[in-house]
């Protein structure tokens, strides 16, 4: 008998763990109303509400074990939002990238635009197809360029410290096709000339990336005629003239890619057709947003996996601290418990009562966990190093409301599965055995 009351209560854990981690935050809201309210308005819930203000106001007594729970959950908490925050940042950054009203095309089948190329018959054909926008003069605003990756020095690193960068070969149409690429310090390149214009990311991650500095790419030497921001992940790259990039690189007249920008977000589709449909050209056609999107799905979804590993190892060593303590303070409890039980209190308000003051407790942890994760982490600027098939990208961790309700999910998770079989243990104890405990 005993073991089927066990089985059925792990079995109630699970559905209930499964049903809080899907909870949004209104539901949790109105979980803790219809609690209160069955703590003022029924008889039982008084009775959990005595016994709980009884253990909450013995907690100063017991500071050090009661500090285990809320230091092991604010760990946890603190960790889980913070890596979280890291994959967050990461996506964000590719998703800004991107807008609805502007394609790009490359060879189809490409995972990216570094495994892409297109030949000078494609690059000519892909401007003219329908629901490309024209400037003034007519002509249609469209970017072919050239994507390699190149090698730097790391700014803080040694002598033979080198990291992979994004080395981007453009032309006078690629301020066009992104407007919100400003100059911020310098000047732009000169077409025909080895000079590059940096990222600010870039800048801050390589050495020499300096407005009038000289680096080598590609056993050539360039110099950096200025310092670009863009907002977005286009700062983790370095630009180029695409005539000159094509000729060091050996890549001749072909492209890895050709942005555009559309008259009209609803001429997407049609561009799209248009293009796919044209035996002449075998591309891949699609929305920016939506490829810089799919490119970050892969990493994003690396560092969520790590995080929440992490965050289970780290939760099962909290959990168990919560265990001890509340089963420690359980038994140090048993006559005050056994008494209520003699005279007339059922075991239900026992156990409200001490999963109460455990949820108080990893209440507390989380709140201290995400406050520290938002206050040390959120903007903190980050980078990665050809991850994936966007090359080297820095970006800012984002702390957000979402991130912070999943970590104080966690923390009342952890706090519920802590004081869950010690309260149910109080709530069995015999009235006699207890009594004669201490």
């Amino acid at each position: 008998m005993a073991f089927l009351r066990n089985l059925l209560l792990l079995l109630l854990l699970i559905v209930v763990m499964a049903v809080w981690v899907m909870l949004p935050w209104p539901g949790a809201l109105l979980l803790a109303v219809l609690l209160a309210a069955w703590l003022v308005l029924t008889r039982r819930g008084r009775q959990a509400s005595s016994v709980a203000s009884v253990g909450i106001s013995t907690l100063r007594q017991r500071l050090g074990s009661s500090a285990v729970i809320v230091v092991g959950i604010a760990g946890v908490v603190g960790v889980l939002v913070a890596l979280l925050a890291m994959a967050e940042g990461y996506s964000e950054t590719l998703r800004k990238t991107g807008s609805a009203d502007t394609a790009i095309v490359m060879r189809g089948a490409s995972a990216s635009e570094v495994m892409s190329g297109l030949d000078r018959d494609s690059i000519t054909l892909i401007p003219q197809a329908p629901g490309v926008a024209r400037d003034a003069k007519g002509e249609p605003v469209a970017s072919p360029e050239l994507v390699v990756a190149a090698n730097l020095p790391l700014k803080n690193g040694g002598p033979d410290d080198e990291g992979s960068v994004q080395l981007r070969g453009v032309g006078e149409q690629a301020w066009a096709v992104r407007p919100q690429v400003k100059i911020v310090d310098g000047r732009r390149f000169q077409p025909g000339l080895r000079e590059l214009i940096v990222g600010r990311g870039a800048a801050r991650q390589f050495a020499g990336l300096v407005p009038g500095h000289e680096i080598r790419l590609g056993n050539q030497k360039w110099t950096v005629a200025g310092v670009f921001a863009s907002g977005d992940a286009m700062e983790s790259e370095v630009w180029g003239d695409a005539s000159v990039v094509a000729d060091t690189y050996g890549r001749g007249s072909g492209r890895a890619s050709v942005t555009v920008r559309l008259a009209d977000p609803r001429a997407f589709a049609s561009f799209k057709t248009a293009l796919e449909s044209n035996p002449q050209l075998k591309v891949d056609v699609a929305t920016t947003i939506d490829y810089f999107s799919k490119q970050s799905e892969r990493m994003t979804q690396v560092i969520r996996i790590m995080g929440i590993t992490v965050g289970i190892i780290m939760a099962i060593g909290a959990m168990f601290g919560a265990l001890n303590t509340m089963f420690a303070a359980v038994a140090a409890r048993a006559r005050e418990i056994a008494t209520l039980r003699a005279i007339g209190f059922s075991g239900l308000p026992v156990v409200v009562a001490v999963m109460l003051e455990t949820m108080l407790l990893a209440l507390i942890g989380g709140l201290i966990g995400g406050t520290a994760a938002w206050a040390l982490f959120n903007g903190y600027a980050a980078s990665t190093l050809a991850a994936g098939t966007v090359g080297q990208l820095t970006f800012q961790l984002h702390v957000t409301p979402e991130l912070l309700w999943t970590g104080l999910k966690w923390a009342l998770a952890i706090g519920f599965i802590g004081g869950l079989f010690p309260a149910v243990r109080a709530a069995r104890l015999p009235v006699t055995t207890a009594l004669r405990e201490l």
